[in-house]
């Protein structure tokens, strides 16, 4: 049995960009944010650190802008950083006015500093907990717009495309195809962290949008680029928690198992060097005294300080029997954040007529080679809106596309048994972490591709109707196309490092697209 429905916009995820850009469309048609889990479970949610904001007495929009292109390494669009920068103080003033909770000191914003930034632009909510603040104002928005419906637990299983025209996606409810039409289709599915065995991302970040588009033909751009946080709680059978990066900005210090510090002798800033320097250095260390660890000390620091700034980093670690004012806790990079993603200009708009994205879905090249700190939450706000802005000018512009009731799925079905979908599932994470991971070579990258390929021929033309076999074939995608990227990029910039290439060698300032060409990857 499948149902057909029609709404003017679909939106693919509720994160803080697919939220922003509905709030945004209602008033000019219907909208359905489709999720294929809990609105409320989305990277957005387990946001801690803060959102980087030009608003202290301190900063200027100038000065924002001239650290975010720092962090990028040469491969920022200047264009979209300056719409990031500028556009974004308009979007958080917007959301304390209907009702964020941005902690203060006194009647003022409360700013605190992060690696990379040089000034203290940081605003964070109930100390660490600042992505589950924004998220609960937009839904709460939301929930007073009528002409906003959501789905949750339908999981998009491809985009429907006809004649080069995204006319909306198939979603997946239950056992139940819904054929979703509609005149315009954003893409807000978030990143690719759980292609990784470490990551801080939830478990449904399995880079879906990046393998529909590319499977519709979409153009994806900068994969190669996958930021690692340096410090994620590191203990057998626990998960691999985000311990922010504000901590290190609040005086926290890295240090070995021997008990020695070391940042100081990779990069003058210390432990407010880039991320992609401190993931390199902790990994260095490891690799150095053959351990799996080094650690967070915040030992130096004030416990009642500790547990009022990170309250939830401290209840997380004490149910782990980790007293962060009191231990050093053990630590390693995990994967976090891809720069890279389905390309688009500044206003959301793809090569595929009538399908938009926002947020780490995309690429608009605003992180460059690696993202500055806390700007993800604030390119979410400002692209969600411009988003939803260049899909209403579409919209008006076009006119409806025909909307086909045709059978839309043919082939036959591949069932796969749960535990075998794990087992390749642990394997390639596995797989992706120890070839393709922090620091990388020729070697390794190509290993990492003849398994993975090896799995893709197999699986990639399979049609599922299952959502853990549907993510694994969507994880094999993101696979195989950041590996392609990695391997075709022979230098080492941003936080993408190569051992065999390890300077900037001419050419290095090129942009890597890639694309779908027949049953062939194309890098152009």
């Amino acid at each position: 049995m499948s149902e057909t429905i029609h709404t003017d916009y679909l939106i693919i995820g509720s994160g803080v960009a697919g939220l922003r850009a509905s709030i945004e469309l209602c008033s000019k048609g219907n909208v359905l944010v489709a999720t294929k889990d809990l609105p409320t479970e989305s990277s957005t949610e387990y946001a801690q650190g803060g959102v980087a904001v030009a608003l202290s007495d301190e900063d200027e929009i100038g000065i924002h802008f001239e650290d975010t292109i720092k962090a990028g390494d040469g491969l920022c669009n200047e264009e979209a950083v300056k719409i990031l920068v500028s556009e974004g103080p308009e979007r958080i003033i917007e959301l304390i006015n209907w009702g964020a909770e941005f902690d203060k000191e006194g009647l003022k914003l409360s700013f605190t500093l992060e690696a990379a930034h040089s000034r203290k632009r940081i605003l964070h909510a109930h100390g660490d907990s600042t992505g589950r603040e924004i998220e609960r104002v937009l839904i709460k928005k939301v929930s007073t717009m009528r002409k906003i419906k959501k789905a949750s637990f339908a999981m998009a299983v491809d985009l429907i495309v006809e004649e080069g025209r995204c006319i909306g996606a198939l979603l997946l409810r239950g056992k139940e195809i819904i054929k979703c039409f509609s005149k315009a289709t954003i893409l807000a599915t978030g990143g690719a962290g759980q292609v990784y065995s470490r990551t801080t991302n939830p478990r449904v970040i399995t880079g879906d949008g990046m393998a529909m588009a590319f499977r519709a033909g979409g153009y994806l751009k900068d994969m190669e680029f996958v930021q690692f946080h340096p410090t994620a709680l590191y203990a057998p059978g626990i998960p691999a928690f985000l311990l922010s990066e504000a901590m290190r900005g609040e005086g926290a210090i890295l240090r070995n198992i021997n008990g020695e510090t070391f940042m100081k002798n990779y990069h003058p800033l210390g432990e407010l060097a880039p991320r992609d320097v401190v993931s390199r250095a902790i990994v260095s260390e490891m690799i150095k005294t053959q351990s799996t660890h080094v650690y967070l000390d915040l030992t130096h620091l004030d416990e009642h300080f500790l547990k009022q700034r990170f309250p939830t980093i401290y209840s997380t670690c004490l149910k782990f029997n980790f007293d962060i004012t009191k231990q050093w806790i053990p630590v390693s990079p995990a994967a976090h954040f891809i720069m890279g993603g389905l390309e688009t200009d500044t206003d959301g708009r793809t090569n595929i007529e009538g399908l938009f994205a926002a947020g780490e879905v995309a690429c608009t090249e605003v992180h460059g080679g690696n993202r500055l700190a806390s700007n993800s939450l604030l390119e979410g706000l400002v692209y969600g809106y411009r988003a939803a802005h260049g899909a209403i000018n579409y919209v008006e512009d076009k006119q409806p596309p025909s909307l086909n009731d045709k059978e839309v799925i043919s082939g036959e079905i591949l069932y796969m048994d749960s535990d075998e979908i794990m087992n390749i599932r642990e394997e390639l994470r596995q797989t992706m972490w120890e070839r393709v991971g922090v620091i990388r070579c020729g070697e390794s990258l190509s290993m990492a591709k003849n398994r993975i390929t090896h799995v893709y021929d197999k699986l990639s033309k399979a049609i599922f109707l299952d959502p853990l076999a549907l993510e694994l074939k969507n994880m094999i995608t993101v696979d195989l196309l950041i590996t392609e990227s990695a391997l075709a990029r022979k230098n080492s910039v941003g936080a993408h490092y190569r051992t065999d290439y390890k300077e900037k060698f001419p050419g290095w300032e090129k942009h890597l697209k890639i694309r779908k060409r027949d049953r062939y990857i194309e890098i152009f």
